[in-house]
């Protein structure tokens, strides 16, 4: 009898995923959830078919020419800049990630993070928490309108349009968005969203939210130089990744008032944070958790193991990133 497939789930999940996964393959794991180096990665893929993988785990042609009998490797994440996809395409490895199921999830927190950092709440409660509250005053702490207020979106895709809609439809407000390729007029319609250049946005929005994908072209998207076409009194919101936006020009300009505030999920180079950005008071900061309820985080780990199970026992995955590779 053949010996079942080997694969490796490279962080830390959920025992009922695990538990699933172990009633098709030889499972291993990773309970203690530290990240493995590359050196470790490649050890441990050794003899692996399949891996189960978040953005921590760097697949590259050196891990692929490494590990040749790797056939598949599924991201628990709708992003994937963790991977080559090129390099897994020549190695006729398929990649997948997991789209959809947390839409409405990360765009309810995107607006979370822009409200908190509109109305200053971060800034104020550690005024509180530091006992220097000892009177009411009327400006103290006063932020922004987010209601009536323009929101701009620079990257419309899924996540993009839903945060387009809770702003259109739950804050009345005027919606623009800049993305490589403009929505159809339905979606437009349907979001209340109206098409710009990117320095039109730039110039207009009162609260800018960053919702594109990762790539060498969208790096530093975000820089001194886009910054400066801001308004003073404009905020600016990053849920998409870290690198989009450069994080020491955006320190400086915060730490200068040269925008009023930022509110960051994704940094570059994270979990390292850019010091200066823990300085500024004019910043809230969250550690990568747009993404994060239970049943989000449960539905994005059980779609990753469906693509790995899928693929491997019936040569069919659900949400390939690259199905040239077959």
């Amino acid at each position: 009898m053949n010996p079942r497939p080997a694969i490796l789930i490279a962080r830390a999940v959920f025992p009922e995923v695990v538990a699933r996964l172990r009633e098709h393959f030889e499972v291993e794991t990773n309970d203690t959830d530290e990240p493995f180096t590359p050196a470790q990665l490649v050890q441990r893929l050794q003899g692996k078919v399949g891996a189960l993988t978040t953005g921590s785990e760097r697949i590259s042609a050196e891990l692929l020419a490494a590990c040749p009998q790797l056939r598949v490797v599924c991201n628990i994440a709708v992003g994937y800049n963790n991977f080559d996809v090129a390099a897994l395409t020549a190695a006729r490895v398929l990649a997948t990630n997991t789209p959809d199921v947390l839409t409405e999830t990360t765009a309810d927190f995107g607006f979370a993070l822009l409200m908190a950092t509109a109305r200053r709440i971060s800034e104020s409660e550690h005024f509180l928490r530091a006992g220097r509250w000892n009177r009411w005053a009327l400006d103290m702490f006063a932020g922004a309108e987010v209601h009536g207020s323009t929101l701009g979106i620079l990257g419309m895709g899924r996540i993009g349009q839903a945060i387009a809609r809770r702003g259109a439809h739950g804050f009345g407000m005027q919606v623009i968005y800049h993305n490589r390729s403009r929505l159809d007029a339905a979606t437009e319609a349907e979001c209340k969203a109206r098409y710009v250049s990117k320095d039109q946005l730039l110039a207009q929005a009162d609260h800018l939210i960053l919702v594109l994908p990762y790539s060498a072209g969208s790096h530093h998207a975000i820089g001194a130089a886009e910054i400066a076409q801001m308004k003073p009194s404009a905020t600016l919101v990053n849920i998409a990744r870290g690198g989009i936006v450069d994080d020491a020009a955006l320190a400086a300009a915060l730490r200068e008032r040269r925008i009023a505030a930022a509110g960051l999920d994704v940094f570059e180079g994270e979990p390292k944070v850019h010091p200066d950005l823990l300085t500024v008071p004019n910043v809230v900061l969250t550690p990568h958790i747009a993404s994060a309820t239970m049943p989000t985080r449960m539905a994005m780990a059980n779609l990753a193991a469906d693509n790995l199970i899928g693929f491997l026992t019936q040569g069919r995955a659900l949400t390939p990133i690259n199905p040239e590779a077959l």
